[in-house]
């Protein structure tokens, strides 16, 4: 596709990050000024076995180490102020589709709370820790063809698709007229990312292929005639990744160092809403 092709034009060297999670390889993170984006190249061609590690935690569900612990309690809150949003959209049929489901928590809090849900994740791992704990997910949107959602979700997932454009084709049909899409990612324009700069754990090279601002979101989906609607922040997300960030940085977590730069960065995130992470509420044109 020309419009895939085009997101690898007349990239400018950004970054040279490391794959700190399986690899140790790295990458070159490359700046596409047309859409204010960061793009990963080169991608590896067996790019699913970089996703298993038993340190890709929303794959496994661990909870050994301090930062599992930490962001299984992160992920607690989370899924109740996600649920609190999702019910806001008042929604005629309460109908959710959550893509990248991960262990398929965030699916179950929503079906106790009365909405029909569906959920895709690819990884086969995750799908089996969610049947294990009696919820199904399917391995890709293409087995949902022909359904229709009030609400989809990414929460996090926009970020690891290769064929960006055709995947919001594909997920735009899904969505009903007046649904709601809620695409959630990191913010290269972020305090916490400038800070760490090559070792901000958000970069996630190479299983984030792509590193958004809040212009590129928009530029994004308007080339696919929809339109941001509004947008909110992920405040927790600074002190989970500048946890992660200081051990990339100084082998250490430094958690009283990491606590201070995620607080530095959610208030200079207030006057230009430069979150670490972003949600952005998306309807059709």
């Amino acid at each position: 596709m020309n419009e895939e092709k085009d997101l690898y034009k007349n990239l400018t060297p950004y970054l040279n990050c490391i794959d700190y999670t399986v690899s140790n390889e790295s990458y070159e993170v490359m700046y596409n000024e047309q859409l204010d984006m960061l793009v990963t190249s080169p991608l590896p061609k067996d790019l699913h076995n970089y996703y298993k590690s038993d340190n890709y935690i929303s794959h496994t569900d661990s909870k050994k180490s301090l930062i599992d612990k930490i962001y299984q309690i992160v992920k607690k809150y989370s899924l109740n102020k996600k649920l609190k949003l999702i019910n806001s959209f008042n929604s005629k049929n309460k109908t959710l589709l959550d893509i990248g489901a991960g262990t398929g928590h965030f699916i179950n809090v929503c079906h106790q709370n009365g909405w029909t849900v569906n959920g895709v994740e690819p990884s086969e791992d995750a799908r089996a820790i969610a049947k294990k704990n009696g919820t199904h997910l399917n391995e890709s949107i293409e087995q949902l063809s022909g359904k229709k959602y009030d609400v989809i979700s990414l929460w996090h997932v926009l970020e690891h698709v290769t064929n960006i454009h055709e995947y919001i084709k594909d997920i735009k049909k899904l969505l009903t007229e007046n649904g709601t899409l809620i695409i959630a990612v990191p913010n290269y324009k972020s305090y916490d990312a400038n800070y760490y700069k090559q070792y901000w754990a958000a970069y996630d090279v190479p299983r984030h292929v792509w590193h958004f601002s809040k212009k590129s979101i928009h530029k994004i989906f308007n080339f696919h005639h929809m339109k941001v609607s509004k947008i909110l922040p992920m405040k927790f997300d600074s002190f989970y990744v500048s946890l992660l960030s200081e051990k990339y940085k100084t082998g250490k977590m430094n958690p009283f160092k990491a606590f201070y730069i995620g607080l530095k960065s959610n208030l200079k995130a207030k006057t230009e809403n430069n979150y670490s992470s972003l949600i952005f509420l998306i309807k059709k044109q």
